[in-house]
C-alpha cells in the first residue's frame, strides 16, 4: 500500500477554511499532512487522528514565534516560504480569536501580493507594447519574438501573485462588513 499521498490544493489564498478542514477529514481518515508540495499537500498514512489545521503567515518565523503557538496548544506542521501550518486537538483557541488579528493577517499579505502582481502587471504591458511595436515593423522582428517569449513568465508571475491578491483583498471586505 502507498504511504505517501499527493492532495492538490484549491488556493490557500481562495478558500484557506475549506482547505484546513480537508487536511482535518484527511487526518481522521489517516492520512497526515507531511508537507507542502507544488500546488498542494504531501500526506503520509499514519494512525488516524483528530486534529484541527490553521494556516499563518510570518515572514520571520523563529523560535519565539513557533513557541508561542506551542504554547497556545498548536503544532508547527509544516512551512514553505513565509506560510506555517500548525495543528491541535480540537477546541484548542483559535489562532486568530477576533477579527481585527484575521483582517491585519490578510492585510500583510494583501500588500505583499499587490508588489509583486503590480510589478508583473507593468513588466507584462510593457513587453506587449514592445513587441505589437516590433510586429508593426518599427523594431526589428526578432526583438518581438524575444520580448514576447519573455511576456509568458511574467503572466504567470502575474497570475500566481494577482489572483491572491484578489482573493485577500475580497476576504478582507467580508472581514469589514461582518465588523460593521
Amino acid at each position: 500500500m502507498n504511504q505517501k499521498k499527493y492532495l492538490m490544493s484549491g488556493g490557500l489564498a481562495f478558500s484557506e477554511k475549506k482547505e484546513m478542514e480537508k487536511l482535518s477529514r484527511y487526518a481522521r481518515e489517516g492520512w497526515m499532512l507531511e508537507k507542502f508540495a507544488f500546488l498542494g499537500f504531501v500526506l503520509r498514512k499514519r494512525e488516524p487522528e483528530h486534529f484541527i489545521y490553521s494556516l499563518d503567515y510570518q515572514k520571520e518565523a523563529d523560535e519565539e514565534y513557533f513557541s508561542y503557538f506551542q504554547e497556545a496548544g498548536w503544532t508547527h506542521v509544516c512551512s514553505t516560504g513565509e506560510m506555517h501550518i500548525f495543528k491541535a486537538t480540537p477546541g484548542t483557541a483559535p489562532i486568530y480569536s477576533d477579527k481585527q488579528s484575521e483582517m491585519e493577517k490578510y492585510e500583510r499579505e494583501s500588500k505583499s501580493m499587490k508588489k509583486v502582481a503590480v510589478t508583473a502587471l507593468l513588466v507584462t504591458i510593457l513587453l506587449f507594447l514592445i513587441s505589437m511595436i516590433s510586429n508593426n515593423g518599427l523594431l526589428p522582428n526578432v526583438v518581438g519574438i524575444i520580448t514576447e517569449a519573455i511576456s509568458y513568465p511574467t503572466m504567470i508571475v502575474l497570475i500566481f501573485s494577482g489572483m491572491p491578491y484578489l482573493a485577500y483583498r475580497y476576504k478582507l471586505k467580508k472581514l469589514e462588513k461582518e465588523n460593521f
